[in-house]
């Protein structure tokens, strides 16, 4: 899956020379980019209710004045942020064993300074097409809680024991009712669910 074209990278560096080169160098392979001086006015934008609608991905530092870019990642990680917004720290030598543990906890990757820039952008490429994976699973499985908030309760009975393989007629006795009520909430169930069989559908509930 390729990031969508208005995918944005952000940028929190206490330096202006870098967060200007790193602008310039997503700029020159198409790719848009926010850039943030400190960690406190990235977390500002995140608490000002900002919730990821397209690909990103966060160029972080890891030293600077004020809050650590360690301590905005575990912000992140406290808001579940990590995964749609993969994070890639921008690490001196001293920094790397500190990196190599928030990629542990679920940092995307770390590079270390300098790097180069091509092992860079295709970093931020690879970070871009994961947040649009996580965020199309994520919309996927909205939807398909929205289909079974659809359901009634009966539906709901019937079509957790349609998922378990129960033939009609077993349904049926389990839960005091008509084969013929139970074919007509199946039909409904495989109608609102959007699949045509009771594999299907146990395949659909257990990915959610």
């Amino acid at each position: 899956m390729q990031p969508a074209t208005d995918a944005t990278v952000f940028i929190v560096d206490d330096d202006a020379g870098v967060r200007d080169a790193l602008a310039w160098l997503l700029r020159s392979r198409r790719l848009l980019s926010s850039t943030y001086a400190s960690a406190e006015e990235f977390e500002a934008m995140l608490q000002g209710g900002f919730q990821p609608t397209q690909a990103c991905c966060l160029l972080l530092d890891v030293r600077m004045p004020g809050m650590s870019g360690l301590a905005l990642f575990d912000k992140l990680i406290e808001r579940k942020l990590q995964q749609v917004m993969p994070v890639i720290f921008l690490t001196g030598h001293a920094d790397v064993p500190t990196a190599v543990d928030m990629v542990k906890r679920g940092a995307f990757d770390f590079c270390e300074k300098p790097f180069s820039d091509n092992a860079l952008v295709d970093r931020v490429e690879e970070a871009l097409r994961c947040s649009a994976e996580v965020q199309a699973a994520q919309r996927e499985k909205g939807a398909l809680q929205h289909r079974l908030d659809e359901l009634t309760e009966r539906e709901r009975d019937v079509m957790r024991l349609v998922a378990r393989g129960l033939p009609n007629k077993l349904i049926a006795d389990q839960l005091a009712i008509s084969v013929r009520t139970v074919e007509v909430h199946r039909a409904r169930v495989f109608d609102k669910m959007e699949v045509k069989s009771a594999v299907e559908l146990a395949n659909l509930l257990r990915d959610l």
